[in-house]
This record gives C-alpha cells, sequence and structure tokens, in this order.
C-alpha cells in the first residue's frame, strides 16, 4: 500500500489511463480547433504557448491561461491542449504555457516564467484577437502553484480577473519529506521564497480553490490552508470540492463539458469579462 499522500499514481489506480486519455483527447484538439503554435514569450525553447481560438471573428475576445501539473519536473503544455476545448466554448481564447522543468532549474526560474508569460499575454495578445483587460487564470498542482504567482498583491493590480487553482501545493515544505526530495530537492531556501501561504495577493482578483473530494489529505488541507489565508487578506474566493473525483480525473474533466470541473472553469472565465 502506498504510504506517501504525494505519489499520485500510487493512489490513483487509472493513473495512466486518465494520462493517455488526456494526450489523446489533446491530440484531437490540436487538430480541430484554429490555433497558432509554440508562439515565444520568451528567448529559451521551453518559453513558449500555444494559443487556440473559438470559431468567428476574433475580435476583443477573452482570454484565459492555463498552467500544466506534474510536480514542476513532467508534461508540457502539448499534452494539455484539451484544457482549450472548454476554454474556447467559452468564447475565450486559450493559451496553454509551457515552462521549464525542474531539476534542470531551479523554482525561481519556472515563477519568472510563468510571469514573463502573462506579460507577453498582456501586452501581445492584441495581436491575436484577444482583449487583455478580460484574463483569467487557472493552473493544475504544480501549476496551481504557479498560477498563484500571477496575482500577487504589488504596486499595480495584477490584470487577472479571476483564476481557477485546482489541486494547488501551496506549502512547499511537507514536499521535503516526500519522494519528491530525491526528483528535484526543493530547498530550504525555496520553502520560504516560494510557498504560496505566505504571500499576499491582488484583492481585485476573484480566486477559486478546488480539490478533488477524493484526493488525498494534504490536498485537502493546502486548499483549505491557502483558502483561508486569502480570507483573512480580505480576498474573494470560493471552495470547491469536485465530487467523485481524484488528483487526475479532476484534471481530465475541464475540456470534458458538462462535468463539474469543466463548468467551474467556464464559470471563471465568465468572471473575467
Amino acid at each position: 500500500m502506498e504510504t506517501d499522500p504525494f505519489r499520485i499514481r500510487g493512489h490513483v489506480a487509472d493513473f495512466d489511463a486518465i494520462v493517455a486519455e488526456i494526450v489523446e483527447a489533446s491530440a484531437r484538439t490540436r487538430d480541430r480547433l484554429p490555433m497558432v503554435p509554440n508562439v515565444p514569450y520568451g528567448e529559451s525553447a521551453s518559453e513558449t504557448v500555444d494559443i487556440f481560438f473559438p470559431e468567428g471573428s476574433r475580435q476583443n475576445l477573452p482570454v484565459h491561461m492555463f498552467i500544466h501539473g506534474g510536480y514542476w519536473r513532467m508534461f508540457s503544455k502539448k499534452d494539455y491542449s484539451y484544457v482549450a476545448d472548454t476554454v474556447t466554448r467559452a468564447g475565450a481564447i486559450a493559451v496553454i504555457v509551457d515552462y521549464a522543468l525542474m531539476p534542470g532549474v531551479r523554482m525561481d526560474v519556472l515563477v519568472d516564467q510563468v510571469r514573463a508569460a502573462k506579460r507577453w499575454v498582456l501586452e501581445r495578445i492584441s495581436s491575436y484577437g484577444g482583449d487583455p483587460a478580460c484574463l483569467s487564470i487557472s493552473g493544475h498542482s504544480a501549476g496551481a502553484h504557479l498560477a498563484s504567482f500571477l496575482f500577487h498583491r504589488g504596486d499595480t493590480k495584477s490584470d487577472v480577473g479571476a483564476a481557477l487553482l485546482l489541486s494547488g501545493i501551496f506549502d512547499l515544505e511537507p514536499l521535503q519529506k516526500s519522494f519528491l526530495q530525491a526528483e528535484i530537492a526543493i530547498t530550504d531556501e525555496e520553502v520560504a521564497a516560494f510557498s504560496p501561504l505566505t504571500h499576499t495577493h491582488d484583492e481585485s482578483c476573484h480566486v477559486v480553490v478546488a480539490v478533488g473530494a477524493d484526493e488525498t489529505p494534504p490536498f485537502h488541507r493546502q486548499a483549505n490552508e491557502f483558502a483561508s489565508s486569502l480570507e483573512k487578506q480580505g480576498r474573494t474566493v470560493v471552495r470547491r470540492a469536485i465530487g467523485r473525483a481524484n488528483h487526475m480525473s479532476s484534471v481530465r474533466d475541464l475540456g470534458i463539458a458538462g462535468t463539474a470541473a469543466a463548468e467551474i472553469l467556464s464559470d471563471v472565465i465568465a468572471r473575467s469579462l
């Protein structure tokens, strides 16, 4: 029996089948939807986005950024194209973000990359028919962790109208005692600097913190603690537990019409308008 609550493969019996399903769904999405692949937002090979469009006119459309998970050390934007199905059904442009993987780089590089991707969207998406004033974001697992850095409180507003953080990791310290320490070796300095639980966030961003009902206890605990942190900061936050969903089925369902996860995503996009 799996004893590490962070080793998802040990707690999701059909892990490999779900991964195969989302990869196949992503290939179908790339074949079906209008898109522009591999648009650079930076100089390195990992700093690219895929842009997907709804059918019809491309003028002043809302924009949604999605950041994939994989414990910062696996998967790519190509594996998650299928999320664009729900985004484009909602009438928005989907921007699926790629980033470098640990341990080849450290956490600060990943955070800087997703922030650079957001800057690119704000500065350049209008040339693709998007309205940067109607920006929403989402991320799953490690992607939710990275997405949280896109609506930090600062001298100016974050320009993110709404965010969906699905099955996120908001305190890095417990991962130092998990199987991941042998793979990505999270440092004490990274725990201190990059645990969203200790940060402050933009009060103008509507945040949904969601978790699958069937996930392991740390994901429920971290979701609750981060939502409570946002509430203590006076932020607008909605807590959602997705029934009969685990860590992998919840993200798979983001691209499937009629599922609870897809409906939550569509609502987040609508909140940015």
